[in-house]
């Protein structure tokens, strides 16, 4: 991964040793255009910082980074390869820098917080929950784009890696930054607030994704709520007006506090399914016609006209944002055809299971509708009985037919049966009999709707739907 285009000035060897702490061991005078993280991405005059990984060591890759142009790298300071001779007589052959430091994923962050100082823009946003983050991110972008120059951080660099790089990202001439905020681990996201130090920050929800990371929805909370952790008094925070959490979150918080939702965000006149093509939103006498479908959307584009009206942005603006959002891949994703196909399988945990199952129960559709459900991952424990829950819920969903794909379905085929359900179901684990038996099942008029974790990749069932289409 990396960042930045190639011919800006991030830092120069002065500023990199200052902003990390660091040790230079090998003084050069290149200036440094880029961050990488990849030493397969590395060209002129990057700066290639190794991370310890799960099971690769990036400092193994110093000297080829040096190699195909570098112009620094960073290294921990008990790293064997940093002391290596021929890394040294590569870095001086190429007026290259080595700077040493205590932790090169925290070297990595301490940099990313000092650009978004040194360029400074008029705000900066941060964005976290369980679910909707990615979309409420997207919505934001476009409304506050419509305002002034706007940096958004990409696809799904939201991580203690991701967003340090979406962060040198940002120039001078961005007035608004949008960073999403994931979480993989504790302690990640007081990580990136400290690189963000957000003016707004916004909590979607707190859901059970990530449970068997945390151990319970308490403890996401608390996670979550670290978001606020370098606040100190004139920052605003947005919650879900009927967030479970609501009193943890908004507790001790050292900055003004604003519930967002059909209750609390002001103007807001109700709305209208358009079932697949979206919703329309009445707001301060405007007809909004909003293209995400389901009312998880709908809370998503309430928390963005919640922030956007504060920030000063006009209703027409706020209106025409809103209208340009387009679902993002594997989200709300509609492929019309012969077969329509909703993908929905970027991610999936209870809580968004039982969102789209919830929209798509009354769907008022003419042909059959047919789901493909994967397995739900990172809920540990839980597990078991998350999927012999999703069963029950499944059972009840008003689909056609029942197509139940991974191991850990099996507790939710026994809730099937134990539910008395008599539609039609089919369970496997075996990627290649889901393809077959879903190809050999769809038909012109169908609707499928594909939702499951994203390691299992339920988009590569396009071949099973595409020659019907």
């Amino acid at each position: 991964m990396s960042s930045q285009a190639a011919g800006f000035t991030l830092f120069t060897p002065g500023q990199l040793a200052e902003y990390t702490g660091g040790a230079p061991a090998v003084k050069g005078r290149r200036n440094i255009e880029r961050v990488v993280v990849d030493s397969r991405a590395v060209s002129k005059n990057d700066l290639f910082v190794p991370l310890m990984g799960s099971r690769v060591d990036g400092h193994r890759f110093l000297a080829e980074a040096v190699e195909k142009g570098a112009a620094a790298v960073l290294a921990g300071t008990l790293s064997e390869e940093a002391r290596s001779e021929t890394l040294h007589g590569l870095l001086a052959d190429r007026d290259a820098s080595l700077i040493l430091v205590d932790n090169t994923l925290r070297a990595l962050q301490d940099l990313a917080r000092s650009h978004l100082q040194h360029v400074a823009p008029d705000l900066r946003l941060g964005i976290t929950g369980s679910n909707g983050k990615t979309t409420t991110k997207e919505i934001m972008g476009q409304i506050l784009s419509l305002q002034a120059e706007t940096a958004v951080n990409e696809g799904n660099l939201n991580s203690d890696v991701g967003l340090p790089l979406a962060a040198f990202t940002v120039a001078k001439k961005h007035r608004y930054a949008v960073f999403e905020m994931g979480m993989n681990r504790a302690g990640e996201i007081g990580e990136l607030a400290r690189v963000v130090h957000p003016d707004i920050a916004l909590i979607t929800n707190i859901g059970s994704a990530h449970i068997g990371l945390l151990g319970s929805r308490r403890a996401i909370a608390e996670e979550k709520k670290q978001i606020f952790s370098c606040f100190d008094g004139g920052q605003t925070a947005f919650l879900y007006e009927k967030e479970e959490f609501l009193p943890f979150l908004r507790e001790g918080v050292r900055g003004k506090i604003i519930c967002y939702g059909p209750e609390s965000t002001p103007g807001y006149e109700g709305s209208q399914s358009l079932g697949l093509d979206g919703t329309v939103i009445h707001w301060e006498g405007l007809r909004i016609r909003f293209p995400l479908f389901g009312v998880h959307n709908l809370k998503n584009a309430l928390s963005s006209i919640s922030v956007s009206a504060v920030l000063g942005i006009s209703k027409t603006k706020i209106k025409e944002g809103l209208e340009a959002v387009r679902p993002l891949f594997g989200r709300s994703q509609i492929i019309r055809g012969e077969i329509t196909v909703v993908q929905d399988c970027y991610n999936s945990n209870p809580d968004s299971v039982r969102q789209v199952l919830d929209f798509f129960r009354p769907l008022d559709w003419q042909g059959r509708k047919i789901i493909v459900l994967g397995s739900m991952q990172e809920l540990g424990a839980d597990s078991e009985e998350e999927h012999r829950r999703l069963g029950r819920v499944a059972a009840a969903s008003g689909f056609d037919v029942l197509f139940l794909f991974g191991e850990e379905m099996a507790p939710a085929v026994e809730a099937l049966k134990q539910e008395g359900y008599s539609g039609r179901y089919e369970w496997t684990a075996d990627f290649d009999r889901l393809r077959e038996r879903l190809d050999a099942t769809l038909k012109s008029g169908d609707l499928l709707l594909l939702k499951g974790s994203r390691t299992l990749e339920l988009e590569r069932l396009a071949g099973a739907w595409q020659g019907h289409s």
